[in-house]
């Protein structure tokens, strides 16, 4: 079984961020999409980049296939050690995908994941129904992650379905595990539903309605008080430091956190913390070496 290396089919590295491969995605999507491109074995070429950011986009199966995937491509390849089947895997048709695809994601148990809905979750279907003619419609069913400013400000996204190319107009404020229907856009004329799934990050994150930041106050502010800058859904913003303030401490922004039905917000709540500077400048260090002897003196 041929190990297919996903990084190289996406021309990125092995420590790309998420917006460097999304990038890499999209230029790459755009020259190959069967639709528009005149390259030899472009419809082939689309698949496999399919492929690739379908797994690197996602961190799990990310993080899965950069444990396992050297192994899946050898042969005698029997799956990962008992409890160490990392996501939960695929469960339903994968056959759109490669071989090497299968052999490392396809023996798994769990969500469901339908070939060519790349990077946008794992695409099941719903209970068919009859649809025009002799043919079943199904109803399917998607997980679309979006970033918290993403979901806050609304607009629209492109996201690729197989060959097809679909805009989804997400609203303003939309909420975790909130349902996106496109009509006509699941199997045989059923619908298709994105399930909305908020992603935080390691300096904000959404609790109920009410958002959560870290804000480094450097430490001669944090004694005498002062003014910082502090990330919000909204943009940047500047807060006052209230003297001899610790580690720790929560200041709230009122009417900075998330969006409610009745037209308010919540509030957004910077978690401090204090620091010191990596690189001190022979001066900076003359100073704390005279704060460190008048703490000795206390």
């Amino acid at each position: 079984m041929a190990y297919k290396d996903y990084y190289n089919i996406l021309g990125v590295s092995k420590n790309a961020s998420e917006d460097e491969i999304k990038k890499a995605f999209k230029k790459l999507a755009r020259k190959y999409h069967p639709d528009v491109s005149k390259e030899p074995g472009a419809e082939e070429k689309f698949k496999e980049i399919n492929e690739a950011y379908t797994v690197l986009s996602d961190p799990e199966k990310r993080r899965y296939y950069d444990t396992y995937g050297t192994d899946a491509g050898s042969a005698g390849w029997q799956g990962p050690p008992p409890g160490q089947g990392g996501f939960g895997g695929f469960s339903g048709n994968v056959g759109d995908f490669s071989d090497f695809f299968q052999q490392l994601f396809g023996n798994l148990g769990g969500t469901g994941v339908q070939g060519g809905f790349a990077g946008f979750g794992d695409l099941f279907e719903q209970a068919p129904r009859r649809g025009r003619g002799s043919r079943v419609a199904s109803d399917l069913e998607a997980e679309l992650p979006l970033g918290l400013e993403e979901a806050y400000k609304g607009g629209e996204k492109t996201i690729s379905i197989g060959s097809e190319r679909l805009t989804v107009r997400i609203p303003a404020g939309v909420r975790d595990g909130q349902k996106i229907r496109l009509a006509g856009k699941g199997r045989a004329g059923g619908d298709l539903y994105l399930n909305v799934k908020l992603q935080s990050r390691p300096d904000m994150r959404l609790e109920g309605d009410d958002i959560y930041t870290v804000v480094d106050v450097p430490a001669p502010i944090a004694v005498v008080g002062g003014k910082v800058r502090v990330q919000t859904l909204d943009g940047p913003v500047e807060i006052t430091i209230p003297k001899r303030t610790q580690t720790g401490r929560k200041l709230r922004l009122t009417g900075k956190g998330w969006p409610r039905k009745d037209k308010s917000r919540g509030d957004q709540y910077a978690e401090v913390r204090v620091t010191i500077p990596t690189h001190p400048s022979p001066e900076e260090e003359r100073l704390y070496a005279q704060l460190a002897e008048l703490s000795k003196a206390h």
